[in-house]
């Protein structure tokens, strides 16, 4: 005879299951984000920057994602002085002979050099360095957040995968006590109603 799975057995198999996928991918995650973070920091360190005496991190190695973003808005403070308080957009692409920093698109009003070509607009120009600077910076500050989200999810994985394992423990225990219980009621009561039986029939014969 086919021996049939019991569904308690099916659900405790897939319960059990569930809590070691949670708990692998939990511990995964956080290993992943923990490696993330490490390497952000590693390459911020090799590029040596020090945080300006007017930036939020004055003196300071800039090896952390919260330094490099505070490094990328002094950075974009020094930009905005230097052009004025234009962004690049804002300015010309030629400079002009009074030396305005917001400089003109045309090139007859621009400044030439000594073979008469406009000269670029040097303060629009930095705007490119100091945009590509800023922009890898504040992902490195992106990428340590998204490797800080990375270990708490891990985290919240794992919690919920030992929480599905002791839930699932405790309903199998449950089910067993609950089956010790009917069958040592059920053994009880036996002798009570066999020693009934006699009874029974000799009343009835009478």
């Amino acid at each position: 005879m086919e021996q049939r799975v019991k569904p308690r057995t099916v659900l405790t198999a897939g319960g059990v299951l569930a809590s070691l996928i949670l708990l692998v991918f939990g511990a995964a995650s956080i290993v992943i984000g923990l490696r993330g973070i490490q390497d952000v920091r590693d390459t911020l360190a090799e590029e040596n920057i020090i945080g300006p005496e007017d930036s939020r991190i004055p003196g300071q190695l800039v090896d952390t994602g919260s330094e490099a973003r505070a490094q990328a808005d002094v950075i974009r403070e020094h930009q905005l002085t230097s052009s004025g308080g234009l962004t690049y957009s804002e300015m010309g692409r030629y400079a002009t002979p009074n030396g305005d920093a917001a400089g003109t698109n045309n090139a007859e009003e621009a400044a030439k050099d000594a073979s008469g070509r406009p000269i670029a607009n040097a303060a629009r120009n930095q705007w490119v360095t100091a945009t590509a600077l800023s922009t890898s910076l504040n992902t490195a500050y992106f990428a340590e957040q998204v490797g800080i989200f990375a270990v708490v999810m891990g985290v919240a994985l794992m919690l919920t995968g030992l929480g599905f394992g002791i839930l699932t423990w405790g309903t199998l225990r449950h089910a067993q006590w609950a089956e010790k219980w009917a069958w040592a009621e059920r053994e009880h009561t036996a002798p009570a109603s066999a020693s009934r039986q006699p009874g029974l029939a000799s009343s009835r014969d009478a």
